[in-house]
């Protein structure tokens, strides 16, 4: 059971108990107020009671002596003595309901006999006053039977009401006792249970807070394989232990892969390092020759004896050729920082890859006769028209053909150029040698910069690791791909795929 649902049960728990000693504490009150209501009622039912005897009592001894004024004396009532004869007797009538609303049900019946036997009296009497002056009215007044009755009625309803409040006196009393007791018992019980479930909910809170402290400081010192998995809760403190499962799981990943990170990152330095001395050495191979050849062509030059103006030119052309392989590296570096800084444009116009393509393998014809290479030359006749930068198209395949002429020797270089039937208005360019060729390994590592498919590959063939990776990026750029087709021993191929339009081709991806 979680913490949650514990500590809810025992909230419930106490709250039910509190409501228990409440309902009883005001079933209690209400019982003593019906007790001083019932203790109210019977001395306002006694009082009314003894009120009405005393009236009835006066009111029949003031009649008696007027019934013997009458029988011995011609004296009569005026309107004022009969007005309040009136009012005295209606004055004894309302006390007398009075004493039915404060009587109970159980003594309705004695009530009624007092109210009948009360009215005829009080009938009998103010006809006497009535008819006081009228001699021929024969008075009743001295019998007693109707007085003597409404006192009897009277007393039998006191006596009545007076039992009656006692029982119920009693009654109030036992009840008022019994809430007492409740509410005792009811608070004492909430006391202990309340201690029990505090002592229960303590040690199961400490017990599973003392497992998280502990797994939180193993997990603190380093031990990222430690797991919290000794709780028993399924509620919250169980979400907190899965929750620094997965912390700890989280960092041992995190710490994984700042680790691979570290590592690729020293390979970056490393690569950067070797880049860097492999630039500096086909930076200085140029140079060398340029400075070399132009030291040369100076002292012939201030030489007295006739120049061989055919070695001059070969020297000339060196020089052209180092300068030329010199402004190819430095444009490549100054390509390859655009491009890893956004900068790096396109100049779309309208061309004939056709044409691009024979002035690039015209571009290569120097490095054919070097290596002894031969060139297939591809059938442009029925390419589409592109919009799309002229000079990284030209320079995509001046690149690939550099770098098929260098990896091959004494073997053939096909260039094949179509628009492939599942792509219209794309061209399909592939340039493939019979050189050296690649492992899978070497694959995916021929299209990084700085990076070439093996250690040894610069010292035996040269160059900076960075053409292929420009060509990538051009690709891209472009919206187009290149991919590559690779065996040991058996060549290479690299297959170009470029748009008509490169923002038609961005849109479509």
């Amino acid at each position: 059971m979680s913490l949650r649902r514990r500590l809810t049960l025992s909230l419930v728990t106490i709250l039910i108990l509190f409501s228990i000693n409440v309902g009883t504490h005001f079933w209690g009150s209400f019982a003593r107020n019906e007790s001083m209501e019932a203790y109210r009622n019977s001395v306002t039912a006694a009082q009314l009671s003894t009120e009405v005897e005393q009236l009835l009592n006066d009111k029949r001894q003031t009649i008696l002596v007027l019934d013997t004024i009458r029988d011995n004396t011609d004296d009569e009532l005026d309107e004022g003595e009969l007005l309040q004869a009136r009012e005295q007797l209606e004055a004894i009538r309302q006390r007398i309901r009075q004493l039915g609303r404060v009587s109970h049900d159980v003594t309705r019946l004695h009530y009624d006999r007092l109210q009948e036997s009360s009215n005829t009296l009080l009938d009998q009497w103010m006809a006497f006053y009535e008819n006081y002056n009228n001699p021929e009215f024969g008075s009743e007044v001295n019998d007693p039977v109707p007085y003597l009755q409404t006192s009897e009625h009277l007393k039998e309803l006191e006596q009545r009401q007076a039992f009656i409040s006692v029982q119920r006196a009693n009654i109030i009393d036992r009840t008022i006792a019994l809430t007492d007791r409740i509410t005792v018992i009811g608070f004492i019980a909430s006391i202990f249970l309340t201690a029990i479930l505090g002592f229960f909910l303590v040690r199961y809170t400490n017990r599973s807070l003392k497992h998280l402290k502990r797994g939180t400081e193993r997990i603190g010192s380093g031990d990222l394989n430690y797991r919290i998995d000794n709780i028993d809760d399924s509620g919250e403190l169980g979400d907190l232990a899965n929750a620094f499962n997965e912390m700890s799981e989280k960092l041992r990943n995190a710490m994984y892969d700042v680790s691979k990170a570290r590592d690729s990152a020293d390979e970056a330095n490393a690569a950067k390092s070797i880049f860097l001395a492999n630039v500096s050495h086909e930076l200085r191979t140029p140079l060398n020759a340029i400075i070399g050849y132009s030291e040369m062509l100076h002292d012939e030059l201030s030489d007295e004896n006739a120049l061989d103006r055919q070695q001059f030119q070969q020297d000339l052309e060196k020089i052209i050729r180092s300068g030329r392989q010199l402004l190819t590296l430095i444009n490549d570096i100054l390509d390859l920082s655009k491009i890893e800084t956004g900068k790096m444009m396109l100049y779309c116009e309208t061309f004939q890859p056709g044409d691009l393509l024979e002035q690039a393998c015209d571009a290569i014809r120097p490095q054919l006769r070097e290596r002894n290479n031969t060139l297939h030359r591809p059938d442009t006749g029925e390419l589409p028209t592109l919009y799309n930068d002229a000079t990284k198209f030209r320079q995509i395949f001046t690149n690939l053909l550099s770098n098929a002429c260098k990896f091959t020797e004494n073997g053939q270089i096909t260039v094949t150029a179509r628009e492939p039937a599942e792509h219209p208005g794309w061209v399909e360019v592939s340039v493939r040698d019979t050189g050296i060729g690649m492992n899978e390994e070497q694959q995916q590592l021929v299209f990084e910069a700085f990076v070439q498919a093996d250690s040894s590959t610069s010292a035996n063939y040269g160059g900076t690791g960075l053409g292929l990776s420009i060509c990538r990026d051009y690709c891209e750029l472009m919206g187009g791909n290149i991919q590559v087709e690779s065996a040991p021993g058996e060549g290479s191929k690299f297959t170009v795929l470029l748009p008509s339009d490169p923002e038609l081709a961005l849109e479509a991806a």
